[in-house]
Parts: C-alpha cells; sequence; structure tokens
C-alpha cells in the first residue's frame, strides 16, 4: 500500500449515508463498514477526525420549510448528530480504536465538550475524534462545521465520502453525459453552483487552503488518502481538469 498522500484529515459523512438501504435511522452494518474505513485510514498512520451529519434522523431545513422555527429545527437536527456520532463511536471501538466524542453542545453525560487544545490532545494520541453538535450554532449546517472543524484541527485535507466518485458536471444518476472532474476550482465550485459543500464551507476550506477531496464510500478511503483512487479534488483558483 502506497504512503498516503496526507498527515491528518477530517472526514465529512452525511447522515443519509449511515441509513444503507433504508428510508430513515441507523443501519448498523453501513455503520459497521464505515467503521472499517477510518479504522484502515488510522491503520496507515493517518490521524483522523470525523464529522457525521443528522439527515437519516432529522431534516432540520426541511421541517423549517414546513413551518417550524428554523432555530429550533436546526438545534433538533444538531442532537440527531450527537445519535449518530455515538452509533460510529461503538462501532470504532468494537474494532480495538479509541476515540472521543465531542459535542458543540454540551452534553457531559454522553461525550465530552468540544474544547480544541483537548480535541487536538486527542488527535496526537493516535484517538478517532467525532465532532457532533455542528457549530453549536443555529443556521449552519453540518457542511460548514466540517470546514470550521478541519481548519481548527490544521487538517491537511477534508475528505467528503459520498455516493458518487467524485465530482460532476451534473447529477449522473439522471445524467449520462455528465462529466467527472479530476480536480475543479472552489471558483468553479461556487460558479457553477455544484453542491459539494455549501458557500460557507467552501469559502471557509478556500481561505484556510484545505484542499476537498470528495470520493465514494463504495470505493472506500484508503485509494482518496494514497491518490491511487478515484475523486475529485476541489482545490485551489487554477482552470479545473476533466475526465470522461
Amino acid at each position: 500500500m502506497p504512503d498516503p498522500v496526507y498527515k491528518r484529515v477530517l472526514l465529512k459523512i452525511s447522515g443519509e449515508a449511515l441509513m444503507g438501504d433504508g428510508q430513515f435511522g441507523i443501519d448498523l452494518p453501513t455503520v459497521e463498514r464505515v467503521a472499517c474505513e477510518v479504522k484502515s485510514a488510522c491503520d496507515m498512520g493517518v490521524e483522523v477526525c470525523l464529522v457525521v451529519g443528522g439527515g437519516n434522523i432529522f431534516r432540520g431545513l426541511t421541517v423549517a420549510a414546513g413551518g417550524m422555527e428554523r432555530a429550533s429545527a436546526d438545534y433538533m437536527g444538531m442532537l440527531a448528530t450527537v445519535m449518530n456520532a455515538l452509533a460510529v463511536q461503538s462501532s470504532l471501538e468494537k474494532l480495538g480504536q479509541h476515540t472521543r466524542v465531542m459535542s458543540a453542545i454540551e452534553m457531559t453525560s454522553v461525550c465530552e465538550p468540544y474544547i480544541r487544545r483537548r480535541a487536538l490532545r486527542h488527535l496526537e494520541k493516535g484517538r478517532v475524534v467525532i465532532f457532533a453538535g455542528g457549530t453549536g450554532n443555529p443556521f449552519f449546517t453540518t457542511d460548514t462545521g466540517a470546514a470550521l472543524r478541519a481548519a481548527e484541527m490544521g487538517c491537511d485535507a477534508l475528505m467528503k465520502g459520498t455516493q458518487v466518485d467524485g465530482v460532476y458536471s451534473a447529477d449522473p444518476k439522471l445524467d449520462p453525459d455528465a462529466e467527472r472532474y479530476e480536480q475543479i476550482s472552489y471558483r468553479d465550485v461556487l460558479t457553477q453552483d455544484l453542491r459539494v459543500m455549501d458557500q460557507a464551507a467552501i469559502s471557509l476550506t478556500r481561505e484556510n487552503g484545505i484542499p476537498i477531496v470528495v470520493f465514494s464510500l463504495k470505493d472506500g478511503i484508503q485509494g482518496a488518502l494514497t491518490g491511487q483512487g478515484r475523486f475529485t479534488v476541489v482545490g485551489g483558483d487554477e482552470v479545473s481538469s476533466g475526465a470522461k
């Protein structure tokens, strides 16, 4: 196995990725597969922190659109991320991987409060740190929370695990002629509205020079970490390159 390209990464996984073939909730075999991917990255010597969304349990934006106050809906979504974080933690520790869940919303009976210096110390000791509770504030998505934590932890890359093997010019499930990019700039992602992550997250990674590596969870994280697999790197403001 080639050496990893990145020493410290933040892995962002949507809550929907934990549903498996279900319509909602947590599919334990899927969580275990994600945990195996994280463990394989750790075994390569990579320091890993993790942000998991909550859309499999509660979709705050959808509920807010239906009439609930946006702030309340966002707080409920943050609590859903804590549930997912605990599920991933359980699967990782079954594999023998030491972990810590740190929440931006303090709930000391189930996880640690987020303290930046303490989180850095956990990473240095080889523990996987799972960040829950988003940023702790409403009106921010878990994408933005992931970009913020990646900057705070000094990560070399933000790895985004999705259902497709990179960034496409259109939804490849709907458009068979969609072009896959090998590399694309932050600017092009924003101007073409490709929805890799929300605009606040793209801006944060751009300002801090953190590349976003978009890969398929089905293909696994090892290829993206070593530069050998199929993935798209979002970074810089140079001309983007595509691959059919």
